[in-house]
């Protein structure tokens, strides 16, 4: 399958975030990290706001990177959440859905001041 986009650069504020995921969770993978806050943030009922997400920091994943062995999987999730929210499936929808998630993902989970460990995180991504 083809992606829906080749290589995401993160924003400063997303990096940071992250950094601070790591530490906490002890997960010292981004691309794990950003498959969790992914999917948490699919699981979410509401549509990601359309805001303007900068890529101003030095993290940059490939889609390869990002989804491992499960690449084509978490694009069909994609794919199907875009379809049930009656927007469009077209690659620019795609790479703009798969930014807004990821983004949201990611505040989502360092924002929540539970997750001291990974016990935590799973507890939290599995209780939602």
């Amino acid at each position: 399958m083809e992606p829906p986009i080749e290589r995401i650069r993160l924003s400063q504020v997303a990096k940071e975030q992250l950094t601070k995921l790591k530490r906490n969770t002890k997960i010292d993978q981004w691309n794990i990290l950003c498959r969790w806050a992914f999917c948490y943030s699919l699981a979410e009922s509401s549509i990601p706001s359309p805001i303007p997400i900068p890529a101003d920091s030095n993290l940059e994943l490939t889609w390869r990177i990002f989804g491992g062995k499960f690449s084509d999987i978490l694009l069909v999730a994609l794919k199907q959440r875009c379809y049930n929210d009656g927007i469009g499936i077209d690659r620019e929808t795609l790479a703009s859905q798969f930014r807004l998630h990821l983004h949201r993902g990611i505040g989502y989970l360092a924002g929540n001041q539970n997750i001291k460990g990974i016990e935590d995180l799973i507890i939290t991504v599995i209780s939602s």
